[in-house]
């Protein structure tokens, strides 16, 4: 879309808004306020710009008659190439989910129950960040294990900004899916060996039901008892919830609510998030394959960063981000780590949009 077009968009929606009546849907009053708090950045940018332009060129003049002005022209011109690039960002295409929430699943892989630890302490990692931003965070499912760990816990984390907010959850979330490596000593060791474990971590945008139509009649559900560490009943009745997606194979399950139809509902929410992945995935390997990127992708499905105890030192392998503050991003300052990641997947969003024209 070009940029008076965005302009008239939000003009239009700005009037909109100022209507009392707009506000009785509640849906829609929503969903024109993301979309407003989208297109502000780029108008409010537009507008600087043109003021900045105006001001430039009034000094230019001026400076011919005082050279003091001079100086101020060159301030100017500066400031006026630094706008043209911030809305050269601002304007490049947005990832579809980038105003969604997100469900987040941490499972646990090689290195057994230290690899259950490691879960936990990532668990706790993204709950620190989400509260130092301000998102809502919500255990949806967790299977403990023996030691205090997890095997598996699916959290869904939310923009407490209730839409309202242009950046959603998934915008900072989105390349923490992949293979966690963690390096250190285990508790369980005791010569001091340091071992090596892995977590899987699993990003998807918080899919609504407008967005994934699911057919009842493509679902197996089954009921079982929930357990917990050591098997020990959770549970006296048969609550916890498993539904099959008979048409891609998709399995969900969910034991932390205590009744059947609050496990069912939270094993939807999950369904119908990697459903909308799963399209999402199939459109960019489509898209992928007609165009051949000049710059290395941020890939959200390889081996992704590696935490090593030893040397307090976090490496993410994508962007080449190295630091020696782990105590520091593990206690939820991820601030610089994804900044990173979203710098570089900006830089090769540009470079592709420079391709193509």
């Amino acid at each position: 879309m070009k940029l008076d077009e965005l302009i008239s968009e939000y003009t239009d929606i700005e009037g909109r808004l100022a209507d009392p009546s707009v506000h009785a849907d509640q849906a829609l009053a929503r969903r024109l306020g993301k979309r407003y708090a989208q297109l502000r950045p780029i108008v409010e940018t537009y507008r600087e710009l043109g003021a900045t332009e105006d001001d430039l060129a009034a000094a230019r003049e001026l400076a011919g008659e005082d050279p003091a002005f001079a100086a101020e022209a060159e301030e100017l011109d500066r400031h006026v190439g630094e706008l043209e690039e911030r809305l050269r960002h601002l304007l490049l295409p947005r990832d579809p989910s980038d105003d969604k929430d997100v469900i987040l699943e941490i499972k646990a892989g090689e290195g057994g129950e230290e690899s259950a630890l490691f879960a936990g302490d990532l668990l706790r990692m993204y709950l620190r960040y989400a509260e130092r931003i301000g998102w809502k965070t919500e255990i949806i499912d967790s299977h403990p294990s023996d030691l205090g760990g997890y095997k598996d816990v699916t959290v869904a984390v939310k923009n407490k900004a209730g839409g309202a907010d242009a950046e959603g959850v998934w915008t900072r979330l989105k390349f923490e899916g992949g293979v966690h490596r963690v390096q250190r000593v285990p508790a369980t060791e005791s010569q001091g060996r340091i071992h090596t474990s892995a977590v899987g971590v699993l990003v998807t945008p918080e899919a609504e039901e407008v967005d994934v139509q699911i057919d009842p009649n493509d679902l197996r559900i089954d009921v079982y008892r929930s357990s917990g560490p050591g098997g020990q009943s959770v549970n006296t009745t048969d609550s916890a919830v498993r539904i099959t997606h008979l048409a891609t194979g998709v399995v969900v399950s969910c034991q932390n609510e205590k009744s059947q139809l609050q496990n069912k509902e939270q094993a939807l929410r999950i369904l119908r998030s990697r459903l909308l992945a799963m399209a999402q995935e199939e459109a960019e390997a489509a898209a992928s394959a007609e165009r051949k990127s000049q710059v290395r992708t941020v890939d959200r499905s390889e081996r992704v960063r590696t935490y090593n105890y030893p040397e307090n030192r976090i490496s993410d392998h994508r962007v080449g981000y190295k630091a020696y503050n782990l105590d520091q991003v593990l206690d939820g300052d991820l601030h610089n780590v994804i900044q990173a990641l979203v710098d570089a997947d900006t830089e090769r969003r540009l470079a592709e949009a420079q391709q193509a024209s």
